[in-house]
């Protein structure tokens, strides 16, 4: 048997006095969370791995614990610090003591975590998102689409048990200036791992309704701010971005907005705040058409007043007119019954010069002139004679002359 051998318990146990030796307290461990379980009496059991950042293969890997005593304190710390849940695949900077056990191998103690090394992991990622958003030239296309003067019909991605849901409906429906709206529910999980993956299939079904609505609302209650990163997700971003409908954000936090507020096409802070805004449309619209119909009103007032006054003009001075008019076609039917007299008369002399010369014609043509001018009348039976052929053997023929009556017989 050599000498130098060792048992593995005697390897072991050396391993853990060397290991106790060098690392005789706690040091800060960079990694990320790749397994998370709390079991039921609040101890937390986690995963550690490291990861190449250029080829994202897998370098390191280690098992960490956190007794209860201290997770119960840890936890709630760093999710109101950071707004996230502790969840697998964040960066943290973790305080552990280093333990080796003959039977359990390396093990980390947790006793601390610096929330600020997440933070600026987590923040970090989020500027990337938004360059790389920016890059694919989708950032602002959602801000593009025009919203409609009245949004009256709304789509709501939200978990339909949340408090915030039920304040915005409420702030919506019971409005004091009456105005009437058109809302349908696409319940979703608003938090944790699933929830990205459930408001993008929202989206998707809201997409084959799309010509029911106006416009998209998204909103998530107040309280517990943990797990915000949903909001920082890529892929939701890029869907929102190029969702045909306007999408409203009220996430329900007052911290920075994230990156789903900075793509959507309004963001408000709360839900109510969302159906401030809409209400806020449709008041600044009703306003609009308030100040068109006064704006007419008055424009039409105006013209009755302007012709009201024309007529009170024409009433005034209608009377002048008409003796005018009146005036005017008395002198043309006066002139013109005066041309009509000396047409007449002048006609009338015309035709007296006529009479006249008819009459002197039969003058000159009487029997009584003609006879004192040595012509005489022959007539049979009383009936002028005018040719021999009237005339026979035997026929008694008187002829008149100018001082007497002459009777013949033909022979």
């Amino acid at each position: 048997m050599n000498s130098s051998s060792f048992s593995l318990q005697e390897l072991n146990i050396q391993v853990k006095e060397s290991i106790k030796h060098a690392f005789s307290s706690p040091v800060w461990i960079r990694a990320e969370i790749s397994e998370l379980h709390e079991n039921a009496t609040g101890h937390g059991y986690f995963e550690l791995i490291e990861k190449d950042e250029d080829t994202d293969n897998l370098l390191a890997k280690g098992k960490a614990n956190c007794w209860a005593s201290t997770f119960r304190m840890l936890k709630p710390y760093f999710e109101s610090t950071t707004g996230e849940q502790l969840k697998v695949g964040l960066k943290i900077l973790v305080l552990c003591s280093v333990e080796f056990h003959e039977l359990y191998g390396i093990s980390l103690n947790i006793k601390d975590i610096d929330p600020s090394y997440t933070l600026g992991d987590m923040a970090l990622k989020r500027l990337e998102t938004i360059k790389l958003l920016k890059e694919d030239g989708v950032f602002n296309m959602n801000k593009e689409i025009p919203l409609s003067k009245t949004p009256q019909r709304i789509a709501v991605i939200s978990s339909e048990t949340a408090a915030g849901y039920g304040d915005f409906i409420d702030q919506l429906m019971n409005n004091a200036e009456g105005f009437s709206f058109y809302t349908k529910l696409f319940p979703s999980i608003m938090q944790g791992e699933q929830s990205v993956d459930s408001i993008i299939k929202a989206l998707d079904l809201v997409y084959s309704h799309q010509e029911k609505f106006d416009a998209v609302v998204i909103i998530r209650g107040g309280g517990a701010t943990a797990d915000l990163s949903t909001f920082d997700n890529y892929d939701l971003a890029f869907n929102c971005t190029q969702f045909p409908l306007p999408i409203i954000t009220g996430i329900g936090h007052q911290r920075d907005e994230s990156i789903l507020d900075l793509v959507a096409h309004t963001a408000a802070k709360t839900p109510t705040a969302v159906a401030e805004f809409l209400l806020f449309c449709m008041n600044d619209t009703s306003q609009y058409l308030l100040d068109m119909q006064a704006t007419i009103i008055n424009f039409v007032e105006g013209k009755l007043q302007q012709e009201t006054n024309r007529l009170h003009q024409l009433s005034v001075q209608f009377p002048a007119i008409v003796n005018e008019i009146v005036y005017k076609q008395k002198l043309k039917i006066s002139l013109q019954g005066q041309g009509i007299k000396n047409a007449a008369l002048s006609l009338l002399k015309e035709k007296r010069t006529d009479v006249l010369m008819k009459e002197k014609e039969l003058i000159l043509s009487s029997p009584e002139v003609l006879l004192s001018k040595g012509y005489s009348l022959t007539s049979k039976n009383n009936k002028i004679v005018k040719s021999i052929t009237q005339l026979k053997k035997g026929d008694k023929i008187t002829t008149q002359l100018k001082d007497g009556d002459v009777q013949s017989i033909v022979e």
